[in-house]
């Protein structure tokens, strides 16, 4: 008898243990990229006012946004040259009670005003701030592309949340500076516009909006960019990798007036892994062009160590693997100049919320336009589960 309970609990150790065995071993040969965003679905659009003044200032040119969760407020960074009121991040609300983003839904509640070094606003001209990011000590990095033509550096500062002061600049790497030979470099009005920190606060991460100088063309009509994707870890505040991120080739559209731009506004991490979502924004001629990607840097080849791609053979690089994940087109909204995008709070039904927001370049004609979606995230692990057991769900 005794014999026989043995022979029963262990078969009920082996059953319970099966199971698991092969999840795991399921689960740890899973290529690293297994993150998914499994659905996305458009929840609403709002603007703000045309010529809205608060606070003394002329509310636009948001170029990005971050989230902060704990006090649920969103940061939003104007790209104003100091040409309406010193360099500044507006502090926005997003209601998201009803799991919609509503007309109407976006609400300021305070403008801070940058300071540098030295306690001092940023002289006009000196700035050309486009990215911005929390992180967990109460300050934001923001991103600056300084302006070519001038050889006025772009930089990457961070600034208290409070105070809007300058506490550390990072050092950016001598090829992405400007030169009186125009050889090497940004392009002006095409370098970091954006920036996104790592969920665990490691790593900070920006890209350049088009190629170096030194790397390639500018996009053009149904030619794509050469950009590169820098990464700074936080631990030391040092730049330690490079990635090449190539933007889509994008066809114009009745351009009658001839202007074209195309590049890479944003980047958004997802996890400390390197997978992220990215925004890609082109002026058509008619209306704007707006792409999110899913974005990963598995098997991307660092290059750092290569001054200018037009020097090696670029070919036998590896890029950073990408996704489409939507066309906005597709969407039955009028496009503005979106440049910036962030998580939000998890909406009533669980799921994760995504805000973009364009930049209305002070023009009359154009809007500050907020569109919201709500985001389906899944790793390699549920979507195992799922497989076995369809109503899984953590």
């Amino acid at each position: 008898m005794q014999l026989i309970k043995i022979i029963f609990v262990f078969r009920q150790i082996i059953y319970v243990l099966i199971p698991i065995l092969i999840i795991s071993f399921v689960f740890a040969n899973l290529p690293s990229n297994g993150i998914e965003i499994s659905s996305i679905e458009f929840i609403g659009e709002a603007t703000l006012p045309k010529n809205l003044i608060f606070q003394k200032t002329e509310v636009g040119g948001l170029s990005g946004i971050t989230y902060n969760p704990k006090d649920n407020l969103y940061y939003a960074i104007s790209d104003d040259r100091g040409q309406k009121a010193a360099a500044r991040f507006y502090t926005l609300k997003i209601d998201f009670s009803k799991g919609l983003l509503q007309k109407g839904g976006i609400i300021p509640v305070s403008v801070t005003t940058l300071l540098n070094e030295n306690g001092q606003t940023f002289r006009p001209g000196e700035t050309d701030t486009e990215g911005i990011a929390l992180t967990n000590k109460v300050t934001v990095f923001i991103s600056s592309e300084g302006n070519a033509e001038k050889l006025i550096n772009p930089f990457i500062k961070e600034f208290s949340l409070s105070s809007g002061r300058e506490i550390v600049t990072l050092p950016i790497p001598n090829k992405f500076l400007p030169d009186k030979t125009s050889q090497k470099g940004i392009r002006n009005n095409l370098a970091f516009e954006s920036l996104t920190i790592t969920p665990d606060n490691k790593h900070l991460f920006t890209a350049t909006e088009n190629a170096l100088i030194q790397d390639g063309v500018a996009a053009k009509p149904n030619i794509g960019s050469p950009c590169r994707i820098l990464q700074y870890n936080l631990l030391n505040n040092q730049s330690e990798k490079e990635f090449l991120y190539q933007t889509e080739p994008v066809a114009p559209f009745l351009n009658l007036i001839g202007k074209f731009a195309s590049g890479l506004p944003d980047l958004l991490a997802l996890d400390n892994q390197g997978h992220f979502l990215s925004l890609e924004r082109s002026f058509t001629g008619l209306g704007f062009a707006i792409s999110l990607f899913q974005v990963s840097l598995e098997e991307a080849d660092d290059i750092h160590n290569i001054d200018s791609l037009l020097a090696v053979d670029s070919k036998n690089i590896k890029p950073v693997k990408k996704k489409l994940l939507l066309d906005l087109r597709k969407l039955d909204v009028l496009l503005d100049n979106i440049e910036g995008l962030t998580l939000g709070p998890k909406l009533p039904d669980g799921q994760q919320s995504l805000i973009l927001i364009s930049d209305n370049n002070f023009n009359s004609l154009q809007r500050t336009q907020i569109l919201a979606f709500k985001m389906k995230i899944e790793n390699p692990l549920i979507k195992v589960l799922h497989r076995f057991i369809p109503n899984f769900n953590l």
